[in-house]
């Protein structure tokens, strides 16, 4: 639970640990040198992003703001379910001051309810617990706000004009990562800088050392600086590539990419070979459009294809395509199960116990079994007790279980639909 402390007493704590501290007020993080890392940036909220390559964040102190109270607190935005089961989503906040901590909240959960009404978000909600680091600022806002002279001291950095590029919204991703780890799981990462401007950046060649790949940053309170967020997850999660292209980077030569939703492949070798997203070629895409090979992606004008026109891979604004979405399911599936409870099934349970489940979607369905017979008459159902499921009241262990699929049209992979599924055990007493 986060600790509650006055307004009055936290602004004096601040202040006696930046003085001890003498932080200096910077723009960004002092680059390592020799080192470097690529960002992804957008332009406009209607643009295809870019990219480019910014110094690297230094080596965090081993201890950052620690003497500040609140600092490093955390708490629960979202709870769907035990840590390990579900996708641990971890904002944390710059720019807000310790008095301020409250905007983050409210930031959070206003920016977590617009990325979770983007599918395939919108149809896994269940899958994901959603946490906030509290980060405390010296300053309110962040550098480059409005302007290149303004200059804030906040405790991740965050500096808009990074590289010279206005809406380049960079941060000290080693204090990031130092946050992150704060939280009790963290698989995707997301920095929310206290601003009203347009702007965030995608680091997604971070490998952090707590399991997290790439860190997504946006403006706390700009209406659409939470399709940079869902945009990055695309890399993040999903695994996919960026489908838009650079002329100066003419034809590709090289071999076929890792990536599910860039192909060297037109769509008839992809039908032939049975590669790629063959088995969605024709389908009408909810990005718009029909999905088939269309040239352009990666970067790259000639030589790779992409699934369909336009998707929020390639301009922002617009939806997953078919192959994108079920791309993002699969990474939703790589850190959540589809059927959770609360109930551990390491201890017995009594006849007369509870045993409640939680599904990841609409489209999961559960089952019940009784020493591996489908009880038939609890289809569906979240909640039983042995009893009623006929365990008979004989002295001997039996076996219940809850076994759960995904079925839906999202995915069309059966190797992924295979890694969509669930069962839970628990032997009841003797």
């Amino acid at each position: 639970m986060r600790r509650r402390i006055s307004l009055a007493a936290g602004a004096a704590a601040l202040t006696a640990a930046l003085a001890a501290t003498a932080a200096p007020a910077v723009s960004a993080a002092t680059p390592q040198p020799g080192r470097s890392q690529s960002v992804e940036y957008f332009t406009g909220p209607d643009g295809h992003p870019r990219h480019t390559t910014v110094p690297a964040s230094p080596t965090p102190p081993r201890s950052l703001r620690s003497s500040v109270r609140g600092d490093g607190d955390v708490i629960s935005v979202v709870r769907n379910g035990p840590v390990g089961s579900k996708l641990d989503v971890v904002f944390v906040g710059d720019g807000y001051t310790a008095a301020q901590q409250g905007d983050f909240h409210t930031a959070v959960r206003a920016k977590w309810a617009k990325m979770s009404a983007v599918e395939p978000y919108a149809s896994y909600k269940n899958l994901f617990n959603v946490w906030a680091v509290d980060a405390v600022s010296h300053d309110s806002g962040v550098s480059g706000d409005p302007g290149k002279d303004v200059v804030k001291d906040t405790a991740l950095r965050s500096a808009f004009f990074c590289d010279g590029i206005e809406r380049l919204l960079c941060v000290d991703t080693g204090r990031v990562e130092s946050y992150a780890a704060k939280a009790p799981a963290a698989d995707l990462v997301v920095v929310l800088s206290n601003s009203t401007k347009y702007g965030g950046a995608g680091y997604n060649d971070v490998v952090s050392k707590v399991g997290y790949d790439g860190i997504a940053t946006a403006s706390s309170d700009n209406a659409k600086s939470d399709q940079i967020a869902v945009h990055e997850t695309g890399h993040s999660l999903g695994k996919l590539a960026d489908e838009y292209q650079y002329d100066e980077y003419g034809t590709y030569t090289g071999a076929e990419p890792a990536q599910a939703n860039i192909t060297r492949l037109s769509a008839a070798e992809m039908t032939a070979q049975r590669q790629k997203w063959y088995r969605w070629i024709g389908r009408t895409s909810p990005d718009g459009g029909t999905v088939g090979a269309y040239e352009g992606g990666g970067y790259y004008p000639k030589g790779l294809f992409r699934p369909t026109e336009n998707s929020i891979m390639r301009t922002l604004g617009h939806e997953f395509n078919l192959p994108g979405r079920e791309a993002m399911i699969a990474g939703f599936y790589r850190h959540a199960s589809a059927l959770t409870s609360d109930r551990r099934t390491d201890t017995a349970v009594g006849r007369g116990e509870r045993l409640t489940v939680r599904l990841s979607a609409s489209s999961v369905a559960v089952r019940w079994y009784v020493d591996g017979r489908e009880i038939t008459g609890a289809r569906g159902r979240l909640s039983v007790t042995p009893r009623a499921l006929g365990v008979p009241d004989d002295h001997g262990a039996h076996t219940v279980s809850a076994r759960a699929a995904d079925g839906t049209d999202a995915v069309r992979d059966p190797l992924l639909r295979e890694r969509m599924r669930g069962a839970l055990t628990w032997t009841t007493a003797r």
